[in-house]
């Protein structure tokens, strides 16, 4: 087990244990947390965890639990990356102190969702870099808490690469452009085309395509959403897939460059119609953005 301590200082302190065992688990969360009880200012520290082990730190801490704020982390990680980034900036804008004052201690959720493919943990491991950049200026202080046996070593090798207390330790933005480097895979010749992507007609091919009513019509929004943040649109839209993983695919004459971009909450509470390609990532499970020279590829996938 290894617990790196941050080496430079920084408004936000983004930091990383890695742990085999039960033991090892509660060695690395206990300093973590009694420092958040010591932190003058702060609200009780917060631990997000799995379950069990928040039952190992009930059972450690005997009835100075009631001191730390515990959270199981299948009711925080509930969804996609931007959805965790969401929450995490609700959370802090209701609980935090001063400046976002709070010490987090945060488990992923590797052995269901997060873990289940190369392309979700390529989703995870953009959401520990953009962190970085996205928290910056907040003063909250974040112990990322990577099991080994359920996240394996090369998930731990890159997560590494978006903590600044380790030693291999990357910029996020030069990080996120090399994950967005890997081409996307090309859309089926027999995707449909639509000369303009109006809510009313991608929801009607998506319902034909097997998504609830609901659910196609919070699809229809995103698609209508990032054609309006991506105007001018340069070409037709492309729709293809099967429920739940509905895709459509849109091309802007200009490109986006910001790695951020909808990531950033908008003013208003909520992912309400309007914030363009923030809407867009809170209910797709997927946005992925491509530059090239002659504009930019967005390709949302619903489910």
């Amino acid at each position: 087990m290894t617990v790196q301590q941050p080496s430079v200082p920084a408004p936000f302190d983004h930091r990383m244990a890695v742990f085999d065992s039960d033991e090892d688990f509660v060695a690395a969360a206990l300093p973590f947390l009694g420092e958040g009880l010591a932190a003058p200012g702060e609200p009780p520290p917060v631990a997000i965890a799995d379950p069990r082990n928040l039952d190992l730190l009930r059972d450690t801490l005997g009835g100075d639990a009631k001191d730390i704020t515990c959270i199981p982390h299948t009711d925080w990680y509930t969804g996609s990356a931007a959805n965790a980034v969401a929450r995490a900036a609700a959370y802090l804008a209701a609980h935090a102190g001063p400046d976002g004052r709070i010490h987090l201690l945060m488990e992923p959720v590797w052995s269901g969702r997060a873990g289940r493919s190369t392309r979700e943990t390529t989703e995870w491991i953009r959401y520990e870099a953009l962190a970085n950049p996205l928290f910056a200026p907040m003063a909250t202080t974040a112990l990322c808490a990577y099991d080994t046996r359920t996240a394996g070593p090369a998930v731990v090798a890159a997560a590494r690469r978006t903590h600044p207390d380790t030693d291999v330790y990357q910029d996020p933005v030069r990080l996120a452009a090399e994950l967005d480097a890997v081409p996307l895979p090309l859309p089926p010749l027999d995707a449909r085309r639509l000369a303009q992507p109006h809510a009313g007609a991608v929801q009607s091919w998506a319902q034909t395509r097997g998504l609830p009513a609901a659910d196609a019509e919070l699809f229809a929004t995103a698609v209508a959403e990032t054609a309006a943040a991506l105007d001018p649109l340069d070409g037709t839209a492309l729709l293809w897939g099967e429920a739940p993983a509905c895709v459509c695919e849109l091309r802007s004459a200009r490109r986006i460059d910001d790695p951020l971009a909808g990531f950033v909450p908008p003013p208003a509470t909520g992912p309400e119609p309007g914030p363009g390609l923030w809407y867009a990532r809170q209910v797709c499970a997927y946005v992925d953005i491509r530059d090239d020279t002659e504009g930019a590829t967005v390709r949302l996938q619903y489910g």
